[in-house]
């Protein structure tokens, strides 16, 4: 706590701050303590710190580097033993969790072993293909990774120039139950689920055996935010052999007179996109100003599923923080890696249950109490709470209770018999 600046100690002082976020705010540097701050202006307000904490951290375990590497920046040294490693400073985002506050020295590793990974490229005479598509090559970011690879004199394929072959990963029934936690399904329902996954990935691992008879070869993928990078099996597309693919000039940036008419179409599309998107937005607040208008909250009727579908993501995206999705929520949307936000929410509503909106509720009841100066006997939320637990942990809460209740007596009966003293020295001066 000794690296807290002064405007965070205020809040941790007067209760509105827990030791632990304290700490979690304390590794990071002052000036960054200082934005973080300004950002949440004069109330405090814990889920803000958290979503800036999450913002400004770096899980260690999903590196892109070797957490251990001493020599990969010399000066940094290995992760395990930095001060910065939040598993350094107590169990601050969970058990044994590895979390990096210090954002500088985090980039400087991730970028020399995107460096490391390119010479390992060259070195070997392997593809190194980024996990760009043609469609978001314009994009800044993507080129300046782009720009990085053609400047290390390497030639840039995306993933449309190239056939890619993934090692599978064996299916376990462990991980089908998981994934399928929130729905209702029988043992039987589960297991077809399984045996569903094992002839996939049978399937897949027999492609991926007989991929070098195909004309793959072993090159690398690796993801142009993280660089987080896997081995796969690789085959150039016929087309984009003779193909000469410039990615490095990004067509938003010319003008329509210099592009090509193709160019020029996609060009045309892109704007389209753009007003379709702009006159959504339109659309969408519109249609909220006019509901906020109507008499809809004064509804009696009982809540739709679409209503309890519409809840029930707008806690998840709105009111849970990372941490509580992963440990509480994990694949509460499915799999959406292949849908767009629409598809999203049809099939959640397709397979909602209503324990899915009861968990979200339980979860906010947990999360929604007072805690300083509010307790059980004199704010309304957290009497409410205390009534709702009892239906559940009455004989743990008895427990609890049990122990100040004994603590409160023995301090009654030493008061008693402090005021008695004084209550006869009082006498004694009267007379």
């Amino acid at each position: 706590m000794a690296g807290l600046i002064e405007g965070f100690k205020h809040f941790v002082r007067n209760g509105e701050m827990t030791i632990s976020l304290g700490v979690g705010v304390a590794l990071f540097e002052p000036e960054e303590q200082q934005m973080m701050l300004e950002t949440m202006g004069e109330d405090f307000n814990a889920h803000q710190i958290n979503r800036m904490i999450k913002d400004r951290t770096y899980d260690l375990e999903k590196a892109s580097f070797n957490v251990s590497d001493k020599k990969l920046v010399p000066k940094a040294g290995s992760c395990i033993e930095c001060p910065f490693n939040a598993a350094n400073q107590g169990n601050l985002f969970g058990e044994g969790k590895m979390v990096c506050t210090k954002a500088a020295c985090f980039e400087t590793k991730k970028s020399r072993s995107f460096l490391n990974l390119i010479e390992k490229s060259k070195r070997e005479k392997i593809l190194l293909i980024p996990e760009i598509r043609k469609y978001w090559a314009d994009d800044e970011s993507n080129q300046l990774i782009i720009s990085q690879l053609e400047k290390n004199g390497l030639k840039v394929y995306l993933l449309d120039d190239v056939e890619i072959i993934e090692n599978p990963i064996e299916p376990k029934i462990e991980a089908i139950k998981r994934e399928y936690q929130h729905y209702d399904y029988s043992e039987d329902e589960l297991k077809c689920e399984f045996e569903e996954a094992m002839q996939n990935y049978n399937e897949a691992l027999e492609e991926f055996n007989s991929a070098k008879e195909k004309g793959f070869a072993i090159g690398l993928v690796f993801h142009p935010e993280t660089y987080r990078h896997k081995e796969v099996f690789i085959k150039i597309v016929e087309k984009s052999k003779d193909e000469l693919s410039d990615y490095s000039a990004p067509l938003a940036n010319r003008k329509m007179d210099d592009c090509t008419p193709e160019e020029q179409i996609f060009k045309i599309n892109e704007r389209e996109i753009r007003k379709k998107q702009i006159e959504n937005n339109k659309q969408f607040e519109e249609v909220v100003q006019m509901i906020r208008e109507t008499k809809y909250i004064d509804t009696k009727k009982t809540l739709s599923t679409d209503e309890m579908v519409a809840f029930s993501i707008s806690l998840f995206e709105n009111n849970v923080d990372y941490m509580s999705q992963q440990k509480y929520f994990a694949k509460f949307l499915g799999d959406t890696s292949k849908m767009t936000k629409i598809e999203i929410v049809e099939n959640f509503k397709k397979k909602f249950k209503k324990e899915i909106f009861h968990k979200l509720i339980r979860y906010m009841l947990t999360k929604q109490v007072h805690f300083g100066e509010s307790n059980h006997v004199n704010n309304l939320t957290n009497i409410s709470f205390y009534n709702a637990m009892q239906g559940y942990y009455k004989t743990k809460i008895a427990g609890i209770e049990k122990e100040y209740a004994e603590k409160r007596s023995k301090r009654e009966e030493r008061l008693k018999e402090r005021i008695t003293v004084l209550e006869e020295q009082v006498q004694e001066l009267k007379d």
